[in-house]
């Protein structure tokens, strides 16, 4: 299985990124590996329209079975994801990568239906 989490740096002791669309990295977890991978998604900050299924299309690239992030994607970009049969949890406010991934597998974030 492989998570992806929106965050705002590169290890296990980053925060998660509430946003979606506008994250500055995606680090994805490879369960069986025990990998992290990041993909720099700063880039994205520049763009004016469009961040949601752009960051979409980069999920699409890395292939994850999970996504956890803060407030989830919005409109457009669910539409996009809905396309990728990944699952995606919400509310890993206020915490880091180990503590949401911790708060993923024993049930305690919320999964959206898109």
């Amino acid at each position: 299985m492989r998570i992806a989490f929106t965050a705002n740096g590169t290890t296990w002791d980053s925060m998660i990124d509430p946003r979606f669309g506008r994250t500055e990295f995606i680090v994805v977890y490879d369960v069986e590996t025990k990998e992290l991978t990041t993909l720099d998604n700063s880039a994205i900050q520049e763009e004016a329209h469009g961040a949601g299924t752009a960051t979409v299309q980069k999920l699409y690239d890395l292939k994850p079975d999970v996504l956890v992030t803060g407030n989830g994607p919005g409109e457009n970009a669910a539409a996009a994801l809905k396309h990728l049969n990944i699952q995606i949890f919400v509310n890993a406010h206020n915490m880091t990568l180990k503590q949401a991934y911790e708060s993923f597998k024993s049930g305690k974030l919320k999964k959206i239906e898109l």
